[in-house]
């Protein structure tokens, strides 16, 4: 077996005929496939990797469970239970028995070793076929320390999933969101990153001011945010590893918010009110070369750059209606792309470059959705009291969004769907929870 060796830094659109996903077996190696078809998960079994030193008995069993339940949120596989499991995996090198794994359907097998010493362990996997009978590809080995064992699991789901998939994971990323607690009439909110599943919280600011709309840059080693600690709204870098942050230099009494990066990671653009009028601006994240990018006697807001830094999508009320827009990165006219009923805003470009998600909202429901760029194969992907805030997961696959529910008491809470539209369900957070950016793959 040929063994890749990864050391880790590791710390504490469409429209109703959108195809779905459906896994394949008998005409060639074991993939999941874009077709027509009804999903069907695919039927996987991950027993729990094998220790092979006495500290990682406990961290071999946590790590497989995190491998699993990775997989199985994405809708398109179902782990096979344990107690149904014939075969048990008590050596990392010692051959399979597919019968037994047939035997209870499994299609996909992942086993893994796990060894720990000093704090560092080493984790190591293999892939198989079971009906084919071979390993799908060569096996990965990765090491770190111990506190960042959930990072090497994410890590061994990402190659499972693109290697049966044929696209690339999401698993090892981050999530930035405004974490939320009170009322609504005396709510606080800080900045908070978690782990994409909600796991190892930590809070980036303390809740003395209001923040709004974190954006990870390019690298997803700063933050961009609004905060209205001075009282009007002013825009913030804050860098991850350090949580220190800065201003941009703003002029005192104007209002500077949702500000994005571009995708060289030195551009800012963002929105800026003067006199009353709301225009697009961008400049270096250092602060200087500010240039105004829109200038029309209407509202221009949440821009979000194309993945090639040529274009930005962005909305406005130019129509008379808040409608989205794209229009080259340097300025220049503007064309209208959205063209349904109702109100869209939010837009955001997707990393595949393909679609743009947004909000709309008509008849009284607001929904997230996603379209091409010409504005066609509008396809709606959820619908409730309050839906909004979409971002991206790093395949494109997968949009995280803020839903609020109704009422007095009404809370904000972060969802995901796929592109599909299928598989929606609740993130998992501390509390109430709103505003999520999605990180690029970690390093």
């Amino acid at each position: 077996m040929r063994v890749f060796l990864l050391s880790l830094g590791l710390a504490t659109g469409m429209v109703a005929a959108l195809p779905a996903m459906t896994w394949a077996q008998a005409a060639g190696p074991l993939r999941i496939e874009i077709t027509e078809g009804v999903i069907e998960p695919l039927p996987v079994a991950v027993p729990d990797f094998v220790a092979e030193s006495p500290a990682a008995a406990k961290l071999a069993a946590e790590l497989s469970r995190v491998v699993a339940a990775d997989l199985t949120g994405t809708g398109l596989f179902r782990e096979i239970p344990r107690e149904a499991f014939i075969s048990r995996i008590e050596s990392f090198g010692a051959p399979v028995q597919f019968a037994d794994w047939k035997a209870i359907n499994a299609q996909a097998l992942v086993t893994g070793a796990v060894s720990a010493s000093g704090g560092q362990i080493t984790v190591k996997f293999r892939l198989y076929d079971v009906f084919a009978g071979n390993e799908m590809g060569s096996g990965l080995q990765f090491q770190g320390t111990e506190a960042g064992w959930r990072r090497m699991a994410h890590k061994v789901a990402d190659v499972v999933y693109a290697r049966i998939t044929g696209e690339g994971g999401y698993f090892d990323s981050r999530v930035v969101h405004v974490a939320e607690q009170g009322g609504k009439a005396d709510r606080k909110k800080r900045l908070a990153i978690m782990d994409y599943d909600g796991a190892n919280v930590q809070y980036l600011t303390d809740s003395a001011s209001i923040v709004l709309a974190p954006r990870f840059s390019p690298t997803g080693d700063r933050i961009l945010f609004t905060s209205y600690e001075s009282g009007f709204p002013r825009i913030y870098v804050l860098d991850v590893a350090s949580v220190g942050r800065r201003e941009l230099p703003i002029p005192p009494g104007e209002m500077a918010f949702s500000p994005r990066f571009g995708p060289d990671g030195r551009t800012v653009v963002f929105s800026l009110t003067q006199g009353g009028n709301t225009d697009l601006w961008a400049m270096d994240v250092t602060g200087s070369g500010a240039r105004r990018l829109t200038n029309a006697p209407s509202i221009e807001t949440a821009p979000s750059f194309s993945p090639d830094g040529s274009r930005i999508v962005f909305e406005s009320d130019r129509s008379g209606t808040q409608q989205l827009y794209v229009m080259p990165a340097s300025g220049g006219e503007p064309q209208r792309i959205s063209f349904g009923q109702g109100r869209y805003g939010t837009p955001v470009w997707s990393p595949r470059g393909d679609l743009v998600a947004f909000t709309k909202q008509n008849n009284g429901r607001f929904h997230i959705g996603v379209m091409r760029l010409d504005g066609s194969e509008e396809r709606l992907l959820t619908a409730s009291f309050l839906d909004e805030s979409p971002t991206w997961a790093p395949n494109g696959r997968v949009i995280m969004f803020t839903r609020e529910t109704q009422g007095a008491g009404g809370e904000s809470s972060l969802y995901s769907v796929d592109i599909s539209g299928r598989n929606l369900k609740r993130v998992a957070t501390a509390g109430a929870a709103s505003d999520p950016a999605w990180s690029p793959l970690q390093p």
